[in-house]
């Protein structure tokens, strides 16, 4: 088993090919599978494809209605991709993202590998989550099957899982590592921090923010290095305020304290 990995399906399209992921996902050791709001959902259908072999990975796979409760808990986020160049950039291959996956799980650390519908892939938007895109190359049609993906990326973690001696200790460091969700926040604030000293304009901010995103994601992040730069943003922010280099769009209808917080009580990050 690949232990910490977890399998994300978004918005599939066809039963069938959700069966035949949670077989893919049997075959390569890896116990968990989360559903995105799937369309035209039935159970029944994607059964026979999973196998008996898949069978306990599909029933026991999760469906939920946000990409947000699919990613809970989770330290890393690799999203798959067809296409490239724009906001796609310093994709990794399928073997070059298992050899830090592995590591990332042998850390304690629970990790997504999130496939996108079979008839769009993944959008900007949702890209925008993942720390790391991966793209499989090909020879010509670069969009292969759902399930396809989803067997090809768990091959390369389980061998690359496979190259730890068995038997070897766990490094325990999960229970300090920052989840998906405290790095959004993170973001969030980092965000409104380079607004508010002018550092981004606002005007296209996601995709001037890809780069820290990128650069903050490419190492573990511990909760105090989290909780620490929380602060800072907070205190940037205060600076700003008493600075009056905050602009309406940027201001919440208040000067933020020293805190971090304003007159309503709420963040300010």
């Amino acid at each position: 088993m690949i232990d910490g990995l977890r399998v994300v399906l978004f918005q599939p399209k066809f039963a069938q090919n959700v069966g035949a992921a949670a077989r893919a996902c049997a075959n390569m050791g890896c116990g968990e599978l989360v559903l995105v709001a799937p369309r035209d959902w039935d159970l029944e259908r994607a059964l026979p494809l999973a196998t008996p072999k898949g069978e306990p990975v599909l029933r026991a796979a999760r469906v939920v209605d946000e990409l947000e409760q699919a990613l809970a808990g989770c330290a890393h986020v690799y999203g798959t991709t067809a296409r490239t160049g724009g906001w796609r950039t310093g994709l990794l291959t399928p073997r070059a993202a298992a050899e830090r996956v592995a590591g990332q799980c042998r850390e304690g650390a629970r990790v997504a590998l999130l496939f996108g519908p079979e008839d769009r892939g993944l959008t900007n938007a949702e890209t925008e989550v993942c720390g790391q895109l991966v793209t499989i190359p090909t020879a010509e049609a670069s969009s292969l099957n759902l399930a396809q993906a989803v067997l090809l990326l768990l091959y390369e973690c389980f061998l690359a899982a496979q190259e730890v001696p068995r038997g070897a200790p766990r490094e325990p460091a999960a229970h300090n590592l920052a989840t998906h969700a405290e790095q959004e926040l993170l973001f969030a604030a980092m965000r409104e921090a380079l607004l508010a000293i002018g550092v981004l304009k606002d005007q296209n901010t996601d995709y001037w923010m890809l780069p820290v995103r990128r650069f903050v994601q490419r190492t573990p992040l511990r909760r105090a290095e989290f909780n620490m730069l929380m602060g800072v943003c907070r205190q940037v922010r205060w600076v700003a305020g008493r600075a009056g280099l905050l602009w309406p769009g940027n201001d919440p209808g208040r000067e933020p304290g020293p805190d971090g917080t304003g007159g309503s009580g709420k963040s300010g990050g």
